[in-house]
């Protein structure tokens, strides 16, 4: 699982960076030289990824874009048991501070507030959270 878990990352990653690559002028290249990446897994509560799934469809994805988070891409473990129980997703920003200044600003967002009560009316969607910000290597294509 690890390891299909990494492939699925790398191959997001790489897709995202040659795609990145094709297109950046040269003052575009330098502003995402510090980009911080935030890798995210939610653990999704029992009977609950459709919804989670709809969640983020439907409201979610709109206000990651609203506070300046740009997507890097969503994924489903490949095991059907594991993609019932799991939702992967990267994000990327300008610097660490700015992740930190978006959150905070997508948290106190009414909209956010109003899809997450009405997404939760029949309970919560999401058991855990976990994330992990990384920084680009000096080798990685994507920076």
């Amino acid at each position: 699982m690890k390891t299909l878990f990494a492939s699925l990352v790398a191959f997001g990653l790489a897709a995202v960076c040659f795609s990145a690559a094709a297109n950046d002028a040269p003052k575009e290249k330098a502003k995402v030289e510090n980009r911080v990446f935030e890798l995210r897994t939610y653990h999704a509560a029992p009977g609950k990824m459709k919804d989670l799934h709809a969640r983020f469809r439907d409201h979610t994805c709109k206000l990651f874009e609203k506070h300046g988070m740009t997507i890097v891409g969503f994924w489903s473990p490949a095991e059907p048991a594991e993609a019932e129980k799991k939702l992967i997703y990267i994000l990327a920003f300008p610097s660490k501070e700015a992740a930190d200044k978006a959150w905070k600003a997508f948290r106190e967002d009414p909209e956010w507030m109003s899809a997450r009560k009405e997404s939760e009316k029949n309970g919560a969607l999401v058991e855990k959270v976990e994330s992990v910000y990384m920084n680009a290597t000096d080798y990685s294509p994507m920076k």
